[in-house]
């Protein structure tokens, strides 16, 4: 489904969607960017061939409208398109900010699905976790989710509200873990492997794993039995972190990135 979009932001996620949905067949000439830093926009023209502008009013506001810019600037920004915003598709990728919000600062716009991608976007194996309310209808589901499905999987979420959820857990999910391969390396490391040698073994073992349960299609749970022989080294690992309580310490972690998600809603939202 090809869309004429306008991003107005243009950074490391905007960049990562542009290069995939160009990657996917899209005309470089259907989408235009606005970014304020020049050195930006030179830098997209550059690399994929699309117009690019450091102000609203020099772009044409195309049928669908991609937000990327950061959650602070998004007040600022919503100002400025609402008098040129007609009846346009907005697809808000700003964390945090609620549809709500954002229709409020728009004058009451009320096309909108509010997006939730991750950091692996950047190299085309990302999640979305999108959400839309009620009055929004499919084909605009359908044009929102094709724009994200240029970076990697999407899912769709039944209430808004879920999206905290989706924030805690594939949103902060990469850095949760990286964490742990930097628990697993520098286990190696301490064991007396060089930090190469630790490394590329944490990075590949990680690697390997979620490819194999992604294309196994089996519940991680039968996968993880099927690497547990009885009295070996991996029932000893993982009794380990079960006694270590390793299963109720992530739940905890994504309740409390949950909460701060919803605490961040409640911040943005009351800038005006």
């Amino acid at each position: 489904m090809t869309n004429k979009i306008t991003f107005i932001g243009g950074g490391n996620m905007a960049t990562a969607i542009i290069g995939g949905l160009i990657a996917d067949g899209t005309p470089a000439t259907s989408i235009e960017v606005v970014d304020v830093a020049n050195e930006t926009c030179e830098r997209l023209a550059r690399n994929f061939g699309v117009k690019a502008h450091t102000s609203l009013e020099q772009a044409q506001m195309h049928p669908v409208i991609v937000l990327a810019v950061k959650p602070q600037q998004l007040l600022d920004v919503s100002q400025q398109l609402a008098p040129v915003l007609g009846d346009h598709l907005l697809v808000s990728i700003a964390a945090g900010v609620r549809i709500a919000d954002l229709s409020r600062w728009l004058g009451g716009h009320a096309r909108i699905v509010r997006c939730m991608p991750n950091t692996p976007a950047l190299v085309g194996a990302g999640i979305t976790g999108m959400a839309a309310q009620e009055a929004v209808q499919s084909n605009d589901r359908s044009r929102a989710e094709s724009i994200l499905r240029a970076v990697g999987a999407v899912v769709w979420v039944k209430d808004e509200s879920d999206l905290d959820w989706v924030t805690a857990l594939s949103g902060s999910g990469p850095a949760y873990v990286f964490y742990f391969i930097e628990a697993m390396e520098d286990a190696g490391i301490k064991a007396g492997l060089t930090a190469e040698v630790a490394r590329h073994l944490a990075l590949h073992t990680v690697f390997g794993a979620a490819k194999l349960a992604l294309e196994a299609g089996e519940d991680p749970t039968l996968l993880r039995s099927k690497v547990t022989s009885k009295g070996g080294t991996t029932e000893r690992a993982i009794a380990s972190l079960s006694e270590d309580g390793f299963v109720d310490m992530i739940a905890r972690a994504i309740k409390a990135a949950a909460d701060r998600s919803r605490e961040l809603g409640d911040e943005l939202g009351g800038l005006a």
